[in-house]
């Protein structure tokens, strides 16, 4: 498993319908919603005390495969 003050973590709770994420700081969420979860994740380093990662720019929008 990767590891370092970059990674976060999203695992699905065994029978449940629950996702739990983690924050590289040690912080973590649950939540029924995958977007919501990622959201959270993405932007939870702004007011992190010390460095954090700079937010990847988005990709450039892909092609629809099977559309």
């Amino acid at each position: 498993m990767l590891d370092g003050d970059t990674v976060h973590r999203v695992v699905w709770i065994p029978g449940t319908d629950r996702l739990a994420g983690w924050c590289w700081c040690g912080e973590s969420r649950e939540s029924e919603d995958p977007v919501q979860l990622w959201e959270w994740l993405l932007a939870h380093p702004a007011g992190h005390p010390g460095p954090g990662p700079a937010p990847a720019p988005a990709p450039a929008p892909g092609h629809l495969v099977g559309a």
